[in-house]
């Protein structure tokens, strides 16, 4: 018998908090991001750069659950 928590699974709450829990921590860093871009006047290119360099890691970890989603993994 496998053993549950309020009726999920392990694997089930480890699922959830990868998802919805990294998922907020990404929009977190993206108001980081945002913030320190008003802050530094970075203007409009200024403010892309820094969305681009500092949130190519956030597109990886969103590409490959999308990735997964369509191969049904």
């Amino acid at each position: 018998m496998e053993t549950t928590l309020f009726g999920y699974t392990e694997g089930q709450i480890a699922q959830f908090g990868l998802t919805f829990g990294v998922g907020a921590f990404i929009l977190y860093m993206l108001f980081i991001v945002l913030n320190l871009a008003l802050e530094s006047k970075a203007g409009k290119f200024g403010t892309f750069i820094l969305f681009l360099v500092l949130s190519f890691g956030m597109l990886g970890f969103m590409a490959k659950n999308i990735i997964q989603w369509f191969l049904g993994i």
